[in-house]
């Protein structure tokens, strides 16, 4: 595997020196155009990898990740760099890496630092009643700290709550659907795709308009867990296992260990908020640092330096015991690292022809919009995705509904963009980076996560029959 990478990375940077002058200014269009279907086998590969890998061969995979995403990430860059030149695959790497991968992880390992230094102690013994208002109160926290913010400060409480518990994989499952997703959707801070559209012109309490929509899903997603998780609740009694049970003086009350760390977390959050309004609002911190055309603006600068200084902070105001009692690693966070640069870079061209031909599949109903926002938004970024129908729907000459910075969008039809892009992230585990985050946190837990097709099973098992009932109470 190492021989045929740096073979393949010799053949990219040695390549003839026509391929590196070809033209340079190739619009995005022209090349999602030109770009064939095949050109996506390798983020294919890379899914599949994900998917199919840690079920045959676990132990080869956990060593040798990295350089299955290096694999694939050459397959597409180089073939690419022949074809359409150097300079442009150049171009879109840094593009990709730089605009969209770099602000993405640097926002989740802020919050991943910050929530790894709040620890919630005392008596909380995980029951079916216990484990719905945890979730409830996750997922109303989602909206205003982020799905990533939220998962991350509410698993370990979930996890220390049900240790006791022998089945509980539907407790981590409902966690994803509800806190790393669903629960995301009111605000822009919830979810980057609408911060991308309180930045195109979309008021940042619009999204309240999907308050109906949310509280119709949460009511039957936790009644059905409720139900399930009473049913494993019992077994666990019938095995024989049975949480601990302390005499009252040795209890110890529910409190909040680093309390402190929830400001550097509104810290992280206002750098969000922030590097959405200040390019709108100051158009200077719209320039910045430019590499190859591709520009980090001031604002996304001024973003990572608040998340990064606060995660910092985070940790040398925090005692170390802390840390330990979340049984805190870096695991999770590098998996995500390692992993999103591989899709990253091999979604790429599916991006490109969808922005290039997601105008020509000839959408104009809402329900419509729902499902082929959703179903995209399942496996490539939900951001870009929710942004080429957000554009697609602009752009079809509508004259009345929500005013955006370009035209009109029908309130129902932003209202199923925005919950096709928010909603079904949660269909796989790479459908949202808090979706992988909490899959590995639990793994570390010692809870036996499903692999990527037993989630799916749970996803469409659960999921689809609610959001069939969204469309047809909402988007019809």
């Amino acid at each position: 595997m190492k021989k045929l990478l740096t073979g393949l990375s010799a053949f990219l940077l040695f390549s003839p020196l026509h391929v590196f002058a070809a033209d340079g200014a190739l619009s995005d269009t022209a090349l999602g155009t030109t770009l064939p279907l095949w050109s996506c086998i390798p983020f294919a590969g890379m899914l599949l990898s994900i998917a199919i890998f840690p079920l045959i061969k676990e132990e080869w995979w956990e060593k040798h990740k990295p350089w299955v995403v290096a694999f694939w990430s050459l397959l597409f860059l180089i073939p690419f760099a022949v074809i359409f030149g150097g300079h442009i695959a150049l171009e879109h790497l840094i593009e990709v890496t730089l605009g969209d991968y770099l602000t993405f992880i640097v926002l989740l390992f802020g919050l991943f630092c910050v929530a790894g230094n709040i620890s919630l102690q005392g008596d909380l013994t995980g029951n079916p009643k216990v484990n719905v208002v945890l979730l409830l109160i996750g997922t109303l926290l989602s909206s205003w700290i982020g799905t990533t913010g939220a998962s991350m400060l509410m698993i370990r409480p979930i996890i220390r709550a049900n240790k006791w518990r022998q089945r509980k994989v539907q407790i981590m499952v409902f966690f994803i659907f509800l806190i790393s997703n669903i629960g995301g959707c009111l605000t822009p801070v919830g979810d980057p795709p609408l911060l991308m559209g309180f930045m195109n012109g979309v008021g940042f309490f619009w999204s309240l308009n999907l308050l109906p929509v949310m509280l119709l899903n949460v009511l039957i997603l936790l009644t059905l867990f409720f139900l399930i998780d009473t049913k494993a609740y019992k077994k666990d009694i019938a095995d024989g296992f049975k949480p601990e049970i302390r005499p009252e003086s040795e209890r110890v009350k529910l409190h909040l260990d680093g309390a402190h760390n929830i400001a550097f977390m509104l810290i992280i959050v206002a750098a969000v908020i922030l590097s959405g309004v200040l390019p709108t609002t100051f158009p200077v911190f719209s320039e910045g640092l430019t590499i190859m055309g591709v520009t980090l603006s001031y604002a996304s600068i001024i973003e990572i330096i608040m998340i990064l200084a606060s995660a910092y902070l985070s940790f040398k105001t925090t005692k170390k015991e802390i840390r330990d009692s979340n049984h805190f690693t870096w695991d999770a966070i590098e998996e995500v690292a390692i992993l999103f640069i591989g899709i990253f870079i091999t979604m790429i061209p599916a991006l490109l022809i969808l922005k290039a031909r997601g105008a020509d599949l000839g959408l104009t109903q809402p329900w419509q919009f729902f499902w082929i926002t959703g179903a995209l938004s399942s496996f490539l970024d939900n951001t870009p995705t929710y942004l080429v129908f957000f554009t697609t729907a602009a752009s079809l000459g509508f004259t009345s509904g929500v005013q955006t910075l370009t035209s009109f969008i029908p309130k129902a039809v932003l209202m199923a963009i925005s919950c096709g892009a928010v909603f079904m992230g949660a269909n796989t585990y790479i459908g949202n980076a808090p979706n992988f985050m909490v899959r590995s946190i639990a793994e570390e837990n010692g809870i036996k996560m499903p692999s990527f097709f037993g989630y799916m099973f749970w996803s469409l098992s659960c999921l689809i029959p609610v959001f069939l009932i969204d469309m047809l109470i909402f988007f019809l």
